[in-house]
Order: C-alpha cells, then structure tokens, then sequence
C-alpha cells in the first residue's frame, strides 16, 4: 500500500489550507479552510473546494482560523458524515467563528442580489450546527485512532487558543511513518499563550511559511512602535482604526494598550472593540486560562485583567458602532483583520479621506484585499463600492503576528534535519520558495514547494 499526500489548498498561496493524506484507502483532510481573497476568485474556490469526486472519511483539524477551519460547513452540505478531530477550545472557537461566517455570506448574498448578481453562500448557520456535532475533542498529548493505520496527537502550537500541531503516526501493514503538520507555527515570547511546544522526530514535515522570507521586529520595538503611533496620534488630533481579527489579534493589541498604560507611557482615552464576535472570543479566551503563559497567570493573580481594563469598551450594537463616527480621537478595533468584511469597512469610509487619523496594521493582509491595498500605498480605493481617495496615514506593525518568521521556524526544525522530508505550504509563492532554500541551507536534502493539487508518495 502507497501513503501519499495532496496538497489542495494553501499550496504557493497562503489561505484555502487543505492537505489530503491518504493511507490504505481512506482519506484524512487535514484541515479545510476557506480562501480568502478577492470575492469572485474566493467564491469560486469556496464552492467546490477542490476535492473533486474524493470521498473524505475524516478530518483533523490544527486550529479555528477561517482559513483552516471555514470551509468545513460546505464540506458536511456536500455530504461528508465522518468525524472532525480538534482540541475542546478550537471546537469552541472553531463554533463562534463559523457561526459569523455563516451570517456573513447570507448578508453578503442580500447585498448582492439587491445589486442584480447571484450568490449562492457556500453553507448557511444550519450545516453549521450540523458541522459542530460532527466534531469530537481530544486534549494535548493524548493519542487518538482518526481511521485505520492512522494514530494522531496534538502538541500545544502557541499560535492561538487552542491551536495544535498535528502528529501523525502511519502505518499502512508495510512500514510505519511520522508525518508532523505544523498548521500554523505560533511564537516564542508572545503574550497570553503559552510557547509552542518541541517538535518529535518524524518522517515527514509539512510546514506553514506564512513569513518564510522576512524577520519580525523585535518585542521592545513592537511595543515601542505601538507607544509612538498612539502619541502621534494624541499630537494630531486623529483617530487610530486598527482592523484587527478577532481571535488572538484583538487580545494582544489589548494586552500591549494595558501594558503601556499601566507604565504610563500612553495617556488614558477611549478605546473601542467594535465587533461583537471580539467580545466573544475574548470571553472565551478567559474560560481556558490553563493555556495561558506564566507572565500572563501573574498577571491575573496580581488583580489585572488585561481584556477588561478601565477605558476600554466593548460595543453593544449597530447603533452605538455608527455613533462612533463622530469619534475624532481614540483608538477603535474592529473586524475583519483584511479588510474584506465587517465593521472596519464603515469606520474606514469616515477615515480614509483624513489626514489626521492613522489606519494601523497589525496583522498580515492577503494579495488584493483591501487591507494589502492600503498598506501597498494605493492612493485610490473602493469600499463598499464607492471609491475613496487615501489621505490617512496608513503605518504597520509586523511584530504581532502570530506566526513564526523564518529565524523561528528554522530554529524549531533545526533537530528534525536531515531525516524529515519536507513539505512547505501556506505562503505565497516567492516566501515558500525562499524558506525552502533556506531549509536546504540548515541541513535538509529534501524540500518541496507543492503547487496546488499536486500528489506526493511519502
């Protein structure tokens, strides 16, 4: 019997993340993300997922991000009736996040069909439900039977609440192999979560390059970075929008805001979390403090909370998130982190055309979003189709993210050379071709950049 892998999605692309192994005769999906992206080449994608006439029997699951987990819902109204393998606190994310995605493509549907084009929603709340009761839990470390001849254990990934990576232990009666699927890579250092965790020995890599070709900025710097925008900001009389996702992003923004004002190195003001689906997560994020880091388990024994602190506000409704436009200073967070759907989207029709106020990216923006557009310099952009000319400062800050750069990656496989074959996925093409040279460069004999559908023997 061969074992082989497909690599469906987030081959020389970074969302859409699908990955087919295959080992006597059955299927196993790891992952199953959407694409997000520009909307006619996303919906496209979204429909028919890639998978053509390949009947899955399992999926496992890394994490809750949409573009691991937000396909899943289209999958089971395609008639997929086998189990999704995933920790108890990305089964509980992974359920908020689908929920708003739902609600998100029937609005985007009305809105649509009112402008004369069909859209038909990849899945809608009840495949939704259908998808969460199709979903079993399994904590770290401890091993657990997906199909037969594949064992899997999660390993805690520090990349946000409950995300994993995926061990995979194979035996197809011939020979036996261990394939490592990192997801997504977190980081060592970063707030709230715990670091990730070393990876086993194995056979097989399939490894994440979302910044296989750039460095972070270092944590003083980002926090210093954070402290200079808000007091320029304070000087010119703007506003701060910071489109920022709702798991993981918005709570670190928020821990770094506490930090800088309990050191008094930003003066109080408003700060703003306008988006009820941020309320959410973060709410849940308090339910799983047996995941949080030891600075952050001081943090709460010495009295601070560092999601609730004074100042901040979480927005109730759609008419208390228009009464900010009449915001001139402040801070406001809102969803979606791209750009591409959300209340960030009103906030940055009245911001836009300021000079005063200050769009600040703290996370990765996909190619053609709104949100790459901005930070590219475009001097024009449309937003809920109407066309804005650019006078905001656009700044960013790249050491928020919670994925490893290329130093950390490296770092984290160093051990693993030269045994492990390598598979370097969920990128975009030019950084997936450079981390694979670099991982040539720190040992490895055998790398490879999959395109998109294409199969492997393992």
């Amino acid at each position: 019997m061969t074992i082989t892998l497909q690599f469906i999605g987030a081959a020389r692309f970074v969302t859409g993340s699908k990955h087919l192994l295959t080992v006597n005769g059955k299927n196993v999906l790891l992952d199953c993300g959407m694409v997000q992206g520009p909307r006619k080449i996303a919906n496209k994608a979204n429909q028919d997922l890639g998978l053509r006439d390949t009947r899955v029997d399992a999926v496992v699951l890394s994490h809750a991000h949409i573009d691991h987990s937000g396909s899943l819902p289209r999958l089971v109204k395609l008639g997929f009736s086998g189990e999704i393998h995933c920790t108890p606190a990305t089964k509980d994310l992974m359920e908020i996040l689908l929920t708003d995605s739902a609600h998100i493509q029937a609005q985007d549907a009305k809105h649509l069909r009112r402008r004369g084009h069909a859209f038909d929603p990849p899945y809608d709340l009840d495949d939704v439900e259908k998808t969460v009761k199709r979903t079993r839990t399994h904590g770290y470390h401890e091993p657990f039977d997906v199909v037969p001849g594949v064992k899997v254990q999660f390993l805690d990934s520090g990349h946000i609440l409950g995300s994993a990576f995926v061990v995979i232990d194979v035996d197809d009666g011939q020979r036996q192999q261990r394939i490592v699927f990192t997801g997504d890579h977190g980081r060592r250092g970063i707030p709230i979560l715990r670091d990730p965790e070393r990876l086993p020995e194995c056979d097989v890599l399939i490894t994440e390059a979302t910044y296989g070709d750039r460095l972070h900025a270092k944590r003083v710097d980002l926090e210093s970075s954070l402290e200079q925008v808000v007091n320029e900001e304070e000087r010119d009389g703007g506003r701060i929008l910071i489109p920022a996702f709702s798991v993981g992003r918005t709570q670190n923004v928020l821990m770094y805001l506490g930090k800088l004002l309990r050191e008094k190195r930003i003066r109080p003001q408003p700060i703003y979390i306008d988006s009820p689906m941020s309320k959410k997560v973060t709410q849940l994020t308090a339910r799983y403090p047996e995941l949080f880091d030891a600075d952050m388990q001081e943090l709460l024994r010495s009295g601070h909370d560092p999601f609730f602190f004074e100042g901040v506000r979480y927005v109730a409704d759609v008419e208390e998130s228009k009464s900010l436009n009449d915001l001139r200073q402040g801070i406001i967070l809102a969803a979606s982190g791209m750009c591409e759907a959300g209340r960030i989207l009103h906030h940055l029709k009245q911001s836009v055309t300021r000079p005063e106020d200050c769009v600040l990216a703290v996370g990765y923006m996909a190619q053609g979003t709104l949100g790459r557009k901005l930070i590219d310099g475009y001097e024009h952009v449309n937003i809920l189709g109407e066309r804005y000319a650019v006078r905001c400062k656009v700044r960013s800050i790249s050491g928020l993210s919670a994925h490893a750069d290329y130093g950390e990656l490296l770092s984290s496989f160093r051990h693993l050379a030269p045994r492990a074959r390598v598979f370097v996925v969920h990128g975009e093409e030019d950084a997936t071709l450079k981390f694979a040279d670099k991982l040539l460069d720190a040992g490895f004999t055998k790398v490879d950049v999959p395109v998109k559908r294409e199969k492997f023997e393992v």
